[in-house]
């Protein structure tokens, strides 16, 4: 192997690896903002915007190492798509990023009101679930494993399970004003938060899927996979 093949190795090796840092990022975020909004924890919502702003920055710089690999290298067909692919998932990153500050600031539009006890259970377990698909997510793209990929799609259905919970536990509750209107709005909104970031978890698989075999996500070939 030549010099020059060695360190284009280990720079992708690199960049792989940090994408994994960062996605585990995503994973903690998660947490912190179902926290803040099943605690009411204002403080904590100052965190999770904190962690957007650096979690967009990482991944700008990492967009940059990708970008300037491909530009003064000259990648192979799989590594070629294994930087495709991280710049892809590096973009699914960012937007769960986002999608994890609206919810906490829902925490900040629904103060000082409680959650009800069925609503609360429901948004613990969504935030559960969005968590263990990106875990998932990432574990596949950190081994390279397609089959373990394609497990996602299956795991989405039972956050559109939850989904339909929250909806008809938000309607079983009604809304004698128009207060309780809006924050059966706001937690509606927050519903589809948690739906929105396992989408782009299975979104994740399929790039992983698409690294690993060649077949561009939504084509006939990746579609069998999942």
């Amino acid at each position: 192997m030549t010099d020059t093949r060695r360190s284009y190795d280990e720079q992708l090796h690199e960049i792989r690896g940090d994408v994994v840092k960062l996605a585990a990022r995503i994973c903690e975020q998660v947490g912190a903002a179902t926290a803040s909004l099943l605690e009411r924890d204002l403080a904590a919502v100052d965190r999770v915007y904190a962690d957007r702003v650096e979690i967009v920055e990482i991944g700008s710089a990492l967009e940059q190492r990708a970008y300037q690999l491909l530009a003064l290298q000259q990648p192979m067909a799989a590594d070629l798509r294994a930087l495709l692919a991280v710049l892809r998932i590096l973009h699914e990153i960012e937007l769960t990023s986002g999608l994890m500050r609206n919810v906490a600031r829902a925490t900040r539009r629904l103060y000082p009101h409680e959650l009800p006890p069925k609503v609360s259970g429901i948004i613990e377990r969504m935030g559960t679930q969005a968590t263990t698909q990106l875990r998932l997510a990432i574990d596949a793209f950190a081994e390279s494993d397609a089959a373990l990929a394609s497990a996602l799609p299956d795991m989405d259905d039972v956050m559109d399970d939850l989904q339909k919970d929250l909806f008809r536990a938000i309607f079983a509750l009604g809304a004698p004003d128009e207060s309780a209107l809006q924050r059966a709005v706001q937690i509606t909104f927050v519903g589809r938060d948690y739906e929105r970031a396992a989408d782009h978890a299975v979104t994740i698989g399929k790039w992983v899927g698409f690294m690993v075999t060649g077949a561009m996500p939504g084509s006939e070939s990746a579609d069998q996979t999942s």
